[in-house]
């Protein structure tokens, strides 16, 4: 702020912060527990607000006695505000003179561009803010000075223009002093020496930059000052000083002789891939010159996929075809130093191109747009318009006519933007692994990147295959020959610094998506935000209504703007009919870091829970449509969502497949519900789920859920959480090592116990006895049957009660009293059906144990119904283990009926399934009789190898019973 030029005495430091950060932001309110945050950071004296209050009078009162009448300070809730009216600040003045100066620069106009920049520098009397503290400050300080530089810098190029290059020499030299690793200005330095015959110097000035850019930061000049050294070295006849362009002021409005403009950037260094995308730009070729319409093409893609790197490609392979030339401009639709380009000033510079003078483009909008297009009516010129925010920002720029070529690249989707030919509608992706790989060879060289083959594809995929990325990690590959492929992975695979360290020097993967984030409405940037604090590979609508606590209709909406602002992709409908949209790496990267930085700690965990919970909801209605009247044993205190039943019956109707598509989501879930601490979460949903990692034989999946839910309830004590997870896990082992489960089984029991949880407990015993009965311990295997068949009836759990019975049934057949097993395996299917269930895991279940009971009595067509029945329940359910099982049983129908070479095929389908699907047992049994069909088909050698098979399996499992079955069946043949 300045008063007539003079000088205001102040106070203290404290009177010093607070008036500094006034005047960051004059005319809107700063709110008192800032300035305490600024003065006294994170230790504030109780006194603090009464002070801020104390420094506030008596800044007025310094104000009163320098002569200024007015109140500057003046009270608004929550805090104060600076008054603008009748006020001049150096700050804002010094950003009007600057934006004035680049406008007159981009015209042409260099005397007026070099005069504003004298007098936006001129306002600067030292740093800003000396003397004053805090971070707020000194991070505002750091900002307006970068501001000053880069205006240093303007002004000097414009100078650089008009050819006052020696009268540069001094300030340049003194500049550089002062910011020895600021290239640009040494650039500039080097030019003017060069220009005013100081050749030597030029040299010497590239080479104490080289020094000190390699002691201090262990990198080489970048390219702008190597490539000067270059054309400094051979006399580049372009670096010559080239006479000011002269702006006449004529009276005529006759426009100038055609000029042929050459605007294109240079070509993408190391370009790669993009083939499909290049053929779909070429079909603007064929296009261009039609007499209807111009062509045009559009080129869309999230931040730093390479949008404008594959315009400048293909414009500058496609300039010949445009012989009256080739306009370009940065529309800067997501500058964070400049507003958008305007249509205005944009058709301004092209009409200069053109061959129009400055006094002849008309002020009025319309007119200039009419005289735009009236000059491109009979060229065939290609208009490159890069970083586009809206459609209404190019369309004043379209020609009229059909000799041209427009080339328009955004983020933005740009409905409104008809592209034709369609083809050159371009939606870029990230890039394969191959073109990945082949950009970070090409730019590291092949010798660093052939030795470590296996750590770069792990390199681009902590890159994401993000061009942007992939340049900057490759470049600090390039410029460090110490390093090596395996180090920089290394230094990336920390989630919390990868953003870090792809974002040092010009190029930032964090600028670049914040330059998009920052034009997000604020409803589309909190969904972006929370979306970045859950763990999901991918998602639905349901989601994203879950963690801002709203409607699907609403959240959906959103969803649907971050895709149109390239945040988030479409991956797919999945089986449910949803549309699935997931972020890249690196986005949901920056979207969790802006979450810790913009949202309170109590809204991102309500956030997560809620989207925790809908998800458990959801799996438990699940689960209860898909396996009806079979309620889980254990269910946690956890409060379930209230969702709308429409909803629930479009997501759930196909129970099996909403669990399929969302399965690795769940899995992801469980273990960050239970890295949060959510325990109940952790293991409610892993139980919830267990029935479809079963069936569909996701056996790893099942573990990773069990053990993260199994570490989470041990930690919170919780013994009904530790006794589910060691039953899950005893399940589980039971398919692969039956010596395995029994400690899971035994700890089971014991916490459900202590939890006073009977039908835990009455499970637990089930389980227990199938593994004695697999042991060959028939008597206990019953006692623990009849232990738990009554709990079962108490607690009303039919499902557990026909399991129960079914296992009593194999007991008997066992024991050689197929009669009696007849009688169990009828009440257990007579139990099940009376769940009221059609098609169950359990019903499958008892249909195959009756068919088991059919086959010891002979009755063989019945038992081969009864196995072809369970055959078409499991396949239906997509149930492989079931399968197995039921093949298995029909295999030895089929061999007991005299079909041996049929009994064989249907062997070797359930063997292959047994094995594929990790359940060594089964495979065992299968192996078994496939050695008596073997014999019985006359081949002895498949037969001992199949029962040496089977006798290793069921002793690798610690199977005793079968284990004694294969060794009789060895020594029966050997017989």
């Amino acid at each position: 702020m300045t008063a007539e030029k003079k000088g205001v005495p102040l106070g203290g430091a404290r009177q010093r912060t607070i008036l500094a950060l006034l005047l960051l932001t004059p005319g809107r309110v700063v709110p008192v527990d800032a300035m305490v945050d600024a003065v006294w950071n994170d230790n504030p004296p109780t006194t603090a607000r009464t002070q801020v209050a104390i420094c506030v009078a008596a800044l007025r009162k310094i104000f009163k006695s320098a002569g200024i009448a007015e109140d500057v300070i003046v009270t608004a809730h929550p805090g104060y505000v600076l008054r603008t009216e009748g006020h001049r600040f150096d700050s804002v003045e010094f950003t009007s003179l600057v934006q004035a100066a680049e406008q007159a620069a981009q015209e042409g106009l260099l005397p007026e561009a070099a005069h504003g920049y004298a007098q936006a520098v001129s306002l600067w009397r030292g740093p800003a803010f000396t003397g004053v503290g805090g971070r707020a400050i000194e991070d505002e300080a750091e900002r307006l000075e970068e501001h000053r530089l880069n205006a240093y810098d303007d002004s000097t190029l414009v100078h650089l223009e008009l050819g006052r290059h020696q009268e540069l020499i001094p300030g340049l030299a003194a500049m550089v002093r002062e910011h020895p690793l600021r290239e640009r200005t040494r650039h500039h330095l080097m030019l003017a020496q060069y220009r005013s015959g100081r050749r030597a110097d030029a040299m010497e000035t590239f080479r104490d930059a080289r020094r000190q850019l390699i002691d201090e930061l262990g990198i080489e000049p970048g390219p702008d000052l190597q490539e000067l050294h270059d054309a400094i070295l051979r006399d580049d006849p372009s670096l010559a000083p080239v006479a000011p362009p002269v702006v006449e002021r004529k009276s005529s409005q006759a426009p100038a002789a055609a000029a042929v403009p050459s605007e294109l950037p240079p070509d993408v260094p190391a370009f790669t891939g993009r083939t499909e995308e290049l053929a779909g730009l070429a079909s603007l070729l064929t296009g261009a010159g039609d007499d209807r319409s111009s062509s045009v093409g559009l080129i869309t893609g999230p931040a730093g996929i390479g949008k404008s790197g594959l315009a400048t490609h293909w414009a500058v392979g496609a300039s010949e075809q445009f012989p009256d030339g080739q306009l370009f401009a940065d529309l800067r639709g997501y500058d964070e130093q400049h507003e958008p380009a305007t249509a205005h000033e944009i058709l301004s510079r092209f009409l200069r191109s053109l061959g129009v003078p400055g006094e002849q483009i008309p002020a009025d909008p319309e007119e200039r747009v009419s005289l735009y297009r009236s000059l491109l009516t009979d060229r065939r010129v290609l208009i490159v318009l890069d970083n586009a925010r809206t459609y209404t920002q190019i369309r004043p720029l379209l020609p009229g006519g059909g000799q041209c070529c427009v080339l328009v690249t955004s983020r933005d989707q740009m409905e409104d933007l008809v592209a034709w030919p369609s083809q050159a509608r371009v939606h870029l992706g990230l890039l394969s692994e191959a073109e990945a790989v082949e950009l970070l060879t090409t730019i590291v060289g092949d010798r660093k990147v052939a030795t470590a083959r296996a750590d770069a594809v792990q390199l681009v995929k902590l890159c994401d295959r993000l061009p942007l990325a992939l340049r900057i990690a490759a470049a600090r590959l390039a410029s460090k020959p110490h390093w090596t492929v395996r180090y920089l992975v290394s230094r990336l695979s920390d989630e919390r610094r990868r953003l870090d360290e792809l974002s040092q020097g010009e190029s930032q993967v964090r600028a670049s998506f914040a330059l998009s984030y920052r034009y997000l409405p604020d409803e589309a940037a909190r969904l972006f935000r929370r979306l970045g604090l859950l763990d999901v590979p991918d998602f639905t609508a349901w989601a994203a209504a879950a963690v801002l606590n709203n409607e699907v209709f609403d959240a959906e909406l959103l969803v649907e703007a971050l895709v149109d602002a390239q945040f988030l992709d479409v991956v797919g409908i999945d089986a449910t009919g949803q549309l699935r949209y997931r972020f890249h790496n690196l986005l949901r990267l920056y979207a969790s870091e802006r979450a810790r930085q913009d949202e309170p700690e109590p809204d991102r965990l309500a956030a997560t829970t809620r989207f925790l919970r809908t998800l458990l909801t959801i799996a438990e209605d699940a689960r209860r449509r898909e396996a009806v009247g079979n309620s889980p044993v254990n269910r946690s205190s956890v409060q379930r969502r209230r969702i709308d039943s429409s909803l629930m019956d479009d997501l759930l109707a196909a129970p099996l497949e909403w669990y399929e598509a969302e399965r690795l989501a769940l899995v992801a879930s469980v273990r960050q519900a239970a890295r949060m601490g959510l325990a109940e979460i952790a293991w409610d949903l892993t139980i919830s789920s267990t029935e479809f990692l079963a069936t569909r034989s996701y056996s790893e999946d099942r573990r990773k859920c069990c053990d993260e839910a199994l570490a989470a309830a041990h930690a919170a004590g919780d013994l009904l959480g530790q006794g589910a997870m060691h039953y899950s896990l005893g399940a589980l082992e039971m398919e692969i090592n039956l010596e395995a489960a029994v400690p899971h089984f035994d700890a089971a029991l014991r916490f459900y116990g202590e939890a006073g949880h009977q039908r835990g407990r009455a499970s637990t015993l089930r389980c227990m006895a199938m593994i004695d009965r697999e042991r060959g311990n028939l008597d206990t295997a019953m006692e623990h049957s009849l232990e738990a068949l009554p709990i079962f009836r108490v607690c009303g759990d039919l499902v557990g009660e026909a399991h129960i019975l079914n296992q009593m049934a194999e007991i008997e057949l066992e024991r050689g009293r197929p009669e009696s097993a007849m009688r169990f395996a009828l009440d257990a299917i007579g139990t099940e059906e009376g769940t009221g269930a059609e098609n169950t895991r359990a019903l499958a279940q008892a249909v195959h144990r009756l068919g088991r009971v059919q086959l010891a009595l002979g009755q063989l067509k019945p038992a081969e119904e009864s196995f072809l029945r369970t055959v078409r329940m499991v396949k239906e359910k997509s149930d492989m283990l079931g399968l197995a099982h039921a093949l298995l049983g029909l295999g030895e129908t089929r061999l007991a009926t005299g079909q041996a070479e049929l009994a064989e095929a249907t062997l070797a389908d359930a063997l292959e399934i047994a094995e594929d699907n990790g359940t060594p047992l089964v495979a065992g049994q299968i192996n078994l009789v496939l050695g008596e069909v073997c014999r019985q088909l006359g081949r002895p050698d498949a037969a001992r190898g199949n029962l040496l098979t089977a006798q290793e399996r069921f002793s690798t499992l610690g199977a005793t019973m079968w284990e004694r079955r294969a060794t009789d069946a060895l020594g029966a043949l050997v017989e």
